[in-house]
């Protein structure tokens, strides 16, 4: 709740405390009357004689009536003002102690505050369902963040094994064929290049943790770097009988931080590539509507179910939980692309149905009208 909604709150409150005092001393002073009336009239049916002692004091009350009945009013009057001055104080109270119960209350129980507190205990309720499943996230990354760092630190031993293995082999046999020594050689490696994958997967932990992202912003041809981006990626899908289907219209420039935009592709594009089909295409089409730019990754493969769909942005989380897979990363590609996008002012959605999976990239042609 902002301060312009908790200052309309405080006239609403103030407002109605003022009305239901108005109206009861309002309803005390016609009690009042109608009851004086009613003894004046009860007075007037009755002969009395002089000397009836009841006559006598109510000729004397009879004398004094003005002031007596000033007197029975103002009595009433302060009762009802000190009564509704002290709701405020109530109130506030009330939500001092609700403020106080803010954390120690048990998840699933709510806030119960007075019927004018409403909006406010609607909004201390919405505020701690916030808290516990912000709370439940951040315990759930940071799980997944533990496990994905065991299992990294495990698959660490297989490559360094490899590599050593092979290497040994290459300085205790000199005698080794040229065609032997090339292929231990190769694999050597391959194993080295898989370690420096699971390093370079520590230091993105690391990096995501410990550091904001900050964009350094200047006008590129965007038309041009995915069309670079695309031909990086031709070896890769040659390697996995993956083919390209490319829309990318010339000309489209757009202000950005190029490093991390190109991060951002990259990830999109090893994404579809791990989770494609074999002999399938992955299309990429690069479209601008007025201000803004539009590109769009879709590849074909095993449908995303909508729950995993619904967490595929989130830190540490994989489609694919199994470790000591190659393709495993650290689950934090998809994640990290999300921020820098976020940071330029534009969204990525993800979509999957029929064994397609569609990822569309929404940029701002100048970021720096938005961010």
């Amino acid at each position: 709740m902002n301060d312009k909604e908790i200052l309309l709150l405080t006239k609403k409150l103030r407002k109605r405390i003022l009305f239901q005092m108005l109206g009861w001393m309002a309803g005390y002073t016609i009690l009042v009357i109608v009851l004086v009336t009613l003894l004046v009239w009860i007075y007037n049916q009755r002969t009395w004689f002089f000397d009836d002692p009841l006559y006598q004091f109510i000729h004397w009350f009879d004398m004094r009536r003005t002031p007596f009945l000033f007197l029975v009013l103002s009595i009433g009057y302060i009762v009802i003002f000190f009564r509704f001055w002290k709701i405020p104080f109530s109130y506030l109270q009330e939500v001092s102690e609700a403020a106080g119960r803010f954390s120690s209350v048990q998840e699933g129980e709510l806030i119960q505050l007075s019927a004018p507190l409403k909006p406010v205990e609607q909004q201390l309720n919405q505020s701690r369902m916030a808290l516990f499943a912000s709370q439940r996230a951040a315990k759930e990354a940071e799980q997944r963040k533990n496990d994905l760092v065991a299992y990294l630190a495990h698959d660490l031993k297989t490559p360094i094994t490899s590599v050593i293995g092979y290497l040994t082999l290459l300085r205790d046999e000199p005698q080794l064929s040229s065609e032997l020594r090339a292929r231990y050689t190769g694999i050597a490696l391959n194993k080295a290049e898989r370690l420096e994958e699971l390093i370079n997967e520590f230091f993105d932990i690391t990096r995501f943790n410990l550091s904001h992202l900050t964009l350094e912003t200047e006008r590129i041809d965007l038309s041009l770097m995915l069309q670079q981006v695309v031909s990086e990626f031709l070896p890769i899908l040659n390697e996995k009988e993956l083919e390209w289907q490319v829309q990318i219209p010339p000309g489209i420039s757009i202000l950005c931080d190029p490093d991390k935009l190109e991060r951002v592709f990259d990830n999109l594009i090893r994404n579809a590539v791990n989770y494609s089909y074999r002999e399938s295409p992955i299309h990429l089409v690069l479209w601008q509507q007025e201000d803004w730019v539009y590109v769009q990754i879709r590849n074909h493969g095993k449908t995303i179910s909508p729950d995993k769909l619904e967490r595929i942005f989130e830190q540490f989380y994989r489609l694919d939980p199994s470790r000591g897979s190659s393709g495993g990363g650290a689950g934090l590609g998809l994640a990290i692309a999300r921020e820098i996008v976020e940071l330029h002012g534009g969204t990525i959605l993800a979509e999957s149905q029929q064994e397609t999976i569609v990822f569309t990239v929404c940029l701002p042609a100048n970021c720096q009208e938005i961010v």
